[in-house]
Formats: C-alpha cells, structure tokens, sequence
C-alpha cells in the first residue's frame, strides 16, 4: 500500500488514481491515514464478502457442536500425486 498526504493527492489525482487500480492507496490527513483509495473492482470484491464473516460468539451451540465434531477430509491417492 502507498500512502501520500491528501494535498499530494490532490496534485497527483490522475497518477495516483491510475496507481489505486494496482494497489490500495491510502490518503493521509495530519499524519494519520484518513482515506483508502482502491479501484472498482476490490470495492465490488470487498462488497461481496459483506455479511459473509461472522463471529464464533455468535454461533448457535449445535453449530458449535457441528465444527467441534468436523473432521477435514482424507485427501486420496490421485489428489496426491498430481501436486
């Protein structure tokens, strides 16, 4: 991540903008980050994960119970000799 102060910012839009659809490009503000600048894209990406996390505390117990039990699958022969 790039950061610059906001008045670069503002001198530099168009290079800069150009730079945030690489990389975050974070705008600070008297020392401290202040704005995050990324493209289109990584805002649709990080849009999409919304309400997809969630906390464990928030779990009913039989979910809870559920991953307690889970097991992670055996990986087979064939899985094995093609890495």
């Amino acid at each position: 991540m790039v950061r610059v102060t906001a008045s670069e910012f503002q001198r530099s839009f168009g290079k800069l903008s150009d730079r945030a659809l690489r990389e975050t490009v974070a705008i600070t503000k008297q020392g401290r980050d202040h704005l995050v600048l990324v493209s289109a894209e990584e805002y649709a990406r990080l849009k999409r994960r919304d309400g997809k996390v969630g906390l464990a505390g928030e779990l009913s117990e039989e979910w809870l119970s559920a991953v307690r039990a889970a097991e992670a699958p055996r990986k087979r022969r064939a899985d094995r000799r093609s890495r």
